[in-house]
């Protein structure tokens, strides 16, 4: 049997409550071990951490040791849903950059089926006069042109989904496509 492909797994769920990040990320494991594929959740490290170490070196503890798990990945799927304003997780477009630098395939879904202009305000400039981007596109240009051009997918919910920020359908056609090749 070969080897499982290991897919990252990235989304602004690490910032939920424990109970509710753990579901959804089994849910995901599952899915993709359906299809024979690994998922590799931000949180599978081993980190531990003093109580007397700074913060700024914790964050940079955390950002090594999710780099590293990248790196170990094949592919990712990310979760591009809006998060904390209009605009996906920024963690998380990092990541779908970093895999793609990598020359990694790049896998999104969202449950916001707006495009990215009418969520900044649906006009031509911001209140501060500078140009809001209009390409019909559900985020910048270069998060969905980087996934496209991976050669990736992006899966755009036609409704909500079960959860504000996960939907296990969307979450499958990532992985269908994935597993199609």
């Amino acid at each position: 049997m070969a080897t499982p492909k290991r897919i990252y797994l990235a989304g602004p769920e690490v910032f939920f409550p424990a109970q509710e990040h753990q579901a959804i990320v089994a849910e995901k494991k599952r899915l993709l071990l359906e299809y024979g594929l690994e998922g590799i959740d931000p949180l599978d490290t081993e980190l531990t951490f003093s109580d007397n170490e700074a913060k700024f070196r914790r964050g940079h503890r955390i950002f090594r040791a999710n780099r590293e798990l990248m790196d170990s990945c094949d592919a990712i799927i990310a979760n591009l849903t809006p998060f904390r304003g209009i605009s996906a997780d920024p963690g998380t477009v990092f990541e779908v950059g970093y895999m793609i630098g990598q020359g990694k395939r790049a896998f999104g879904f969202t449950l916001d089926n707006r495009y990215y202009r009418e969520r900044a305000g649906g006009t031509d400039l911001d209140k501060l006069g500078h140009a809001i981007e209009d390409f019909e596109m559900t985020d910048n240009l270069m998060i969905e042109g980087g996934i496209y051009g991976s050669p990736g997918q992006l899966f755009v919910a036609d409704q909500p989904g079960e959860h504000p920020f996960f939907s296990a359908e969307l979450f499958r056609r990532c992985v269908q496509a994935i597993a199609s090749g």
